[in-house]
């Protein structure tokens, strides 16, 4: 069958996902000459079009990929659309794992940070998905609620600690969820997250199995409890680098991979393209938004993506209540 008797339909399904890319391609290009500084105004302009320009639009595909598809598992392995690392209480214990690490080492390198981090966003992931094996969830709004109280407590203790020992307003800088500090030699750890969007997509199969329940995964060969622990690592990994790095990047997670699902069903592998490219987008829009708003000073990228993100996240609840 010649690409001309195909239906029409599925001749614009198939170019949709390269049209998509090439918008998001765009995107980042119009990134790279955006800014306050004018590249051509003096001969430093190419420098610092490598120092600052290409490090911050490299962070910002990075973290958007990262964090969406970190979305889409926890979405897939608590069986729940309403959860993402910043809805779960990871990105909370991610920088209650980095307070800790520069309290007790201060100079401790940019990778011994990011180590324990993550290690620190497992634990709190371990910790949230535990308690919803505890519990009878007679609603998909209960967990969500239940993540955002363990992340309202595990952020009040991160708070404490920080007044306590005077390093609030470091805390603050930190977490702020902004690309403005990212420059060359300090965005290149985040290419570990280009990593496990890889092993993402090699996984995606069994996590969607896992998705399903212990004895569905267990009935079709699948060790649920090695998914669960696997998937829960490749979000914690993500979500301590990119927090490390970057910040918190509020509903990511949560934004890109339901509206991916409300245009194109629920089959994850199918659907993982989408999520990154959708991920890059978003954060690469609100970027150049938060960069042009009041220029010369900047507006964080945490700050949009919150309201963007509150505003899909009510529309799911109205969804959901509009189909009882």
């Amino acid at each position: 069958m010649t690409s001309t008797s195909l239906p029409a339909r599925v001749r614009r399904g198939r170019l949709a996902l390269p049209v998509a890319v090439a918008g998001t391609a765009a995107l980042v290009v119009l990134s790279l000459f955006v800014g306050a500084y004018d590249l051509t105004a003096d001969a430093f302009g190419g420098e610092m079009f490598f120092i600052s320009r290409v490090p911050r639009t490299v962070a910002l595909v990075l973290a958007g990929c990262a964090m969406a598809v970190s979305g889409l598992i926890m979405q897939l392995l608590t069986q729940n659309r309403f959860v993402e690392p910043s809805t779960t209480g990871t990105s909370e214990w991610a920088a209650l794992g980095l307070l800790v690490t520069v309290l007790v080492a201060p100079a401790a390198p940019l990778p011994v940070r990011m180590i324990v981090a993550s290690a620190a966003a497992f634990v709190g992931t371990m910790v949230f998905i535990g308690i919803l094996q505890r519990i009878s969830l007679r609603s998909s709004l209960v967990v969500p609620l239940i993540g955002i109280m363990l992340s309202a407590v595990v952020s009040a203790f991160t708070t404490y600690l920080a007044v306590s020992t005077n390093s609030l307003q470091m805390l603050g800088t930190w977490f702020m969820g902004s690309f403005t500090s990212i420059v060359r030699g300090r965005y290149e750890v985040l290419w570990i997250v280009a990593i496990v969007v890889v092993l993402v997509f090699l996984y995606a199969d069994r996590i969607t199995v896992a998705g399903l329940g212990r004895d569905i995964a267990t009935s079709v060969g699948v060790d649920h409890t090695r998914v669960l622990l696997v998937g829960s690592g490749l979000v914690a990994v993500a979500t301590g680098v990119t927090t490390v790095v970057v910040g918190f990047l509020p509903f990511l997670g949560l934004v890109v991979p339901n509206l991916v699902s409300m245009w194109r069903g629920d089959n994850a592998r199918a659907n993982l393209p989408w999520v990154c490219v959708g991920g890059v987008a978003i954060v690469v829009v609100c970027d150049i938004i938060g960069r042009v708003i009041r220029m010369p000073f900047e507006v964080p990228v945490s700050m949009i993506l919150g309201v963007v993100g509150s505003a899909v996240f009510i529309t799911l609840l109205l969804r959901m209540r509009a189909r009882g």
